[in-house]
């Protein structure tokens, strides 16, 4: 018999569990997307910061990149860059350059990506899916914590004030739906001149399923009607009912727009750098 620690008559030993059935593939899974993700962002976004905007070099339009989007600040002379009348705030300032590593590439990815980071790792379904694949706390239901006998398992407690950032990076993703929608009409542009290119539908889609993922977030469920309890008291059901009835049915299918919308924003990204850096060609109506 295990001399393992037992509690309700089952073992207290790390990753201990009776199933049977494949529980530890959808960790897997966790770890092997969010870590593949974590460094392809970064590393665009800190490293590279080359090649990020398809655009005519003088009027409007043109295929931003949503890591580098809004570009606050532009450096002259980047590679694939916007040019700098698209910069919000004008050329990239030295007082930046004296602030971040040498290391680390001037590009508004480095100033634009810690706030949806920080919206999508505060996210309660993303907290569920790297509790379970980084740190096996616990690694599935029924499975113990990979801590088990050593030390007492305290749920979130230990990073609740910062998980309760989640409420305040929503406001900040809320406006970030606003700019990417902004980039997406942008991609139906070049140059001032209306048109339609794969990188538009990509950018559009992209904005889409973002949209899907932030107001489907249990925060907003719970601003448009978390603070009532009863929506038709007065009668007829309000339009605020109505609102809270579409976000609940995002927040139904959280978990598939967590993932969809991870995936189509890395890939927007890699699409606009392989068309602005030449690699393939974008099927237009601005295509000569």
């Amino acid at each position: 018999m295990s001399s393992e620690a037992s509690v309700g008559g089952h073992s207290n030993a790390p990753l201990a569990t009776t199933r049977a059935d494949g529980w530890w593939i959808e960790p897997l899974l966790y770890f092997c997307g969010l870590s593949a993700f974590l460094v392809y962002a970064t590393w665009r976004a800190v490293f590279a910061g080359n090649w990020w905007f398809v655009g005519a070099p003088e009027g409007f339009g043109g295929y931003l990149s949503p890591f580098f989007s809004p570009p606050v600040f532009i450096k002259a002379g980047t590679l694939g860059g916007a040019p700098l009348h698209h910069a919000w705030f004008g050329e990239w300032p030295a007082w930046l350059s004296g602030i971040i590593p040498s290391f680390v590439v001037a590009s508004p990815g480095v100033l634009i990506l810690p706030f949806p980071g920080l919206f999508r790792f505060t996210c309660y379904y993303y907290r569920k899916a790297y509790y379970r694949s980084f740190v096996g706390s616990p690694p599935g239901c029924a499975v113990s914590p990979l801590a088990a006998g050593k030390k007492t398992y305290k749920g979130e407690t230990a990073l609740l004030v910062f998980q309760n950032l989640h409420r305040y990076a929503m406001y900040a993703a809320v406006i970030f739906i606003g700019i990417l929608a902004y980039d997406a009409v942008q991609g139906f542009f070049r140059g001032g001149k209306f048109g339609v290119g794969v990188g538009s539908i990509v950018l559009l889609i992209n904005v889409c399923l973002l949209g899907g993922f932030t107001f489907g977030c249990n925060s907003v469920r719970h601003l448009v009607g978390g603070n009532r309890d009863c929506f038709s008291c007065g009668g007829k059901p309000t339009a605020q009912y109505q609102l809270w009835k579409k976000v609940t049915f995002l927040n139904e299918r959280h978990m598939q727009f967590a993932w969809i919308s991870l995936f189509w924003v890395g890939f927007t990204d890699f699409y606009v750098w392989m068309v602005s850096a030449g690699h393939i060609h974008d099927l237009s109506t601005w295509s000569n």
